[in-house]
């Protein structure tokens, strides 16, 4: 019997495997319950280029005094947030990489905030 985190790791590992072969930054993100993550990393998946998540100070102050980092909306912040950065550091084109979470609700609002916010993938 896997675990919950197994089966998300060996989903993940397939979709890993894709976006090595094209060759392209990944939009990876992990999520929380509490937070959520969002990281680009280059090509060859050696270094971080860019990381947001709703743990950061910046963000907090956005969401405001509760600060809650569990939700879509600081999910659809992050997703603005990662995409400034990443065009900041000269990064346009990406390959999203859910990390085996299921590509709905906050995962969801994250992409889109970024596709919105002018990364491609």
């Amino acid at each position: 019997m896997m675990t919950k985190k197994e089966q998300r790791l060996r989903r993940s590992r397939q979709t890993r495997a894709r976006i090595a072969i094209q060759r392209v930054a990944r939009l990876t993100v992990f999520r929380s319950n509490l937070h959520i993550y969002a990281q680009v990393v280059s090509e060859d998946g050696d270094k971080v280029l860019v990381a947001a998540s709703t743990a950061e100070k910046s963000v907090r102050e956005q969401l405001g005094a509760e600060g809650k980092g569990g939700n879509v909306a600081a999910a659809t912040l992050v997703g603005k947030l990662i995409a400034e950065k990443a065009k900041a550091a000269g990064v346009e084109k990406v390959a999203f990489d859910r990390s085996g979470f299921a590509y709905h609700g906050r995962v969801k609002a994250l992409a889109e905030a970024a596709r919105e916010a002018g990364l491609q993938f």
